[in-house]
């Protein structure tokens, strides 16, 4: 059930929303410390977090397409608590969002981000472990969702500097099981395994 609820992952980070370039992680807890290294840090050109995502390749992240615009500047790896140093920070050299994506609240809210180097991979930075292309969804199917956002409702609440994971239902209805659910062509760099 643990892997299942890691793919979940990238499926929640495509259809939720977020305000004001804040992801909320309502109720999370800290997460284990090294039990994420998949995941990503999208920053701006002032070193601030936008956005989570989480490292698929070497050389990709995927993140929502919502938070995309033109302060994005690199990718944090290897980061359980922001304020850590040891991290490894990529410049962003592309990004391809979903072509059919129009607003966070009408799906398709995904977004690909082409790091300009290959992260180095070792402990505390892997990829995400991928599960078989057809998986069986099921309503109200319980998954994770992980980030750095706002934990509480309160809007004096800041973003967490640690990273935070919260157990979520999952709607399956208009789902895609398949990876990825379009074609650009910069993702045929990418392994068989994924694409």
């Amino acid at each position: 059930m643990l892997s299942l609820q890691k793919i979940l992952v990238l499926h929640v980070l495509a259809c939720l929303g977020r305000l004001t370039h804040v992801i909320a992680i309502i109720h999370g807890e800290k997460a284990p410390e090294n039990s994420m290294q998949y995941m990503a840090s999208v920053q701006n050109n002032n070193g601030q977090h936008v956005c989570g995502g989480f490292l698929i390749t070497e050389e990709f992240v995927v993140s929502a397409a919502n938070c995309d615009d033109s302060s994005l500047t690199h990718v944090v790896l290897g980061n359980h608590n922001l304020k850590n140093g040891n991290h490894q920070k990529i410049r962003i050299e592309n990004k391809i969002i979903h072509e059919n994506y129009q607003h966070v609240g009408l799906g398709n809210d995904i977004m690909l981000i082409k790091l300009s180097k290959k992260a180095h991979l070792r402990h505390g930075v892997q990829p995400i472990k991928f599960q078989p292309a057809e998986i069986n969804l099921k309503e109200n199917q319980v998954c994770q969702v992980a980030g750095w956002g706002k934990t509480e409702t309160d809007d004096d609440d800041k973003p967490a500097d640690e990273l935070m994971v919260v157990a979520v239902d999952v709607s399956v209805s208009g789902v895609t099981s398949k990876w990825p659910p379009w074609s650009p062509p910069i993702l045929r760099s990418l392994p068989p395994h994924i694409y």
